[in-house]
């Protein structure tokens, strides 16, 4: 391999982006923060490296074992690359804008690097976009989220997608009401995370009937809460049915376009949420676009309530149309500033000839371009 190959090999999970996609994803996020700033969403930039217990704090707990780490020869403490960006706006949350107005929102977007490829996604660095509304715990402030991560989608070109609702704390409870032990409470929850009938096989009873009935109940948000209502669920466990309930009435009113579907059993990857949660999938690539719901920020003066959103936007490049490449023309050298500047006005991409140049049309086609500036106006080549 010479030596230009092997500069051109990158590590496993990353990748150059190249135009027009790079582009394209440039565009797409402009396009999803201009949307979060305009339902009041204040636009904020954590760093890319910061200290490691900082980043692993609160919800950033289970990061430790997918993220980079190195020496800062400055201070000699530990940095870490951040992983999710949830939990520095946790921390720019509780620490420098402890004193700002609740409810606080805020929105981000930037990059994040893993250690270890995960199993729905290949790349190790993806960009992230989101929101945050911190300091409230509402059903409305869940539905606010919700909706404006929709709306952000469609904003950005994501026609075809479905909002999968679930509620990770809705299987411990109804375990604890059927008087499971720790063991037994993670094998039903595992099971109903995975789908896994058979692995319900070492309950008996009640226990078997519910567990089975809940790993069935999902699908069409309607039809899936009709049978958690039917499964007469005790106390704590009915009240979640019936805030979920809640949530579906709300979304409904606000978006009765918005398709809707229900995972009573998920939990994976919402460990540390508390309340309601979802995911937006790509109908075509099955992708996921985007997640997020309800946890606790840890502040100097306890916990906080928060909802927040994060769209991958690797997945939701995928979900968009190809690029196409902006309409350019050659602008011959020695034209005229004024003229390839009324060109750019008029919506044309210059690509200007630095020198003089026998064939204008033939270099035009050498330089990628469709047209070309002469004689006064543009001619197709």
């Amino acid at each position: 391999m010479n030596d230009a190959a092997t500069r051109a090999l990158l590590p496993e999970g990353l990748h150059d982006t190249l135009a027009p996609r790079a582009e394209l994803e440039s565009r797409t996020v402009a396009g999803l923060l201009a949307c979060f700033a305009s339902q009041g969403y204040e636009q904020i930039a954590p760093p890319l490296v910061e200290f490691e217990d900082s980043l692993l704090a609160g919800v950033g707990a289970a990061e430790g074992r997918r993220m980079f780490r190195l020496m800062d020869p400055a201070s000699h403490r530990m940095m870490g690359v951040r992983t999710d960006m949830t939990t520095q706006v946790a921390r720019i949350a509780t620490t420098r804008l402890s004193a700002a107005p609740r409810p606080l929102r805020l929105c981000y977007a930037g990059q994040v690097l893993r250690v270890e490829s995960g199993k729905l996604r290949s790349e190790r660095e993806f960009g992230q976009a989101g929101i945050e509304l911190i300091g409230t715990a509402s059903t409305g402030a869940e539905a606010e989220v919700l909706l404006l991560a929709a709306e952000a989608l469609h904003a950005v070109g994501a026609a075809d997608f479905t909002v999968d609702l679930t509620v990770p704390t809705l299987v411990p409870v109804v375990a604890a009401a059927l008087g499971l032990d720790a063991a037994d409470a993670t094998i039903a929850r595992e099971a109903l995370d995975e789908k896994d009938m058979a692995g319900l096989a070492p309950f008996t009873g009640r226990a078997r009937e519910v567990l089975e009935a809940l790993l069935v109940a999902g699908g069409e948000a309607d039809k899936a809460l009709d049978a958690l209502v039917r499964l007469d669920l005790p106390g704590e466990a009915a009240a979640l049915v019936e805030e979920l309930r809640a949530m579906v009435g709300t979304l409904r009113d606000a978006a009765p376009d918005l398709t809707l579907t229900i995972d009573p059993g998920e939990y994976r990857n919402f460990e540390y949420h508390t309340g309601i949660c979802f995911t937006a999938f790509d109908r075509n690539t099955s992708r996921e676009l985007g997640r997020g719901g309800r946890y606790q920020v840890q502040g100097a003066t306890g916990a906080e309530p928060a909802v927040g959103f994060t769209v991958y936007v690797d997945s939701l490049l995928r979900a968009l149309p190809e690029p196409r490449r902006a309409k350019s023309v050659f602008v011959p050298a020695g034209t005229p500033r004024d003229a390839a500047r009324q060109l750019r006005a008029d919506g044309w991409r210059t690509i200007a000839g630095l020198d003089p140049a026998g064939d204008a049309a033939a270099e035009a086609r050498r330089m990628g371009c469709g047209h070309v500036y002469r004689n006064g106006g543009v001619e197709g080549v």
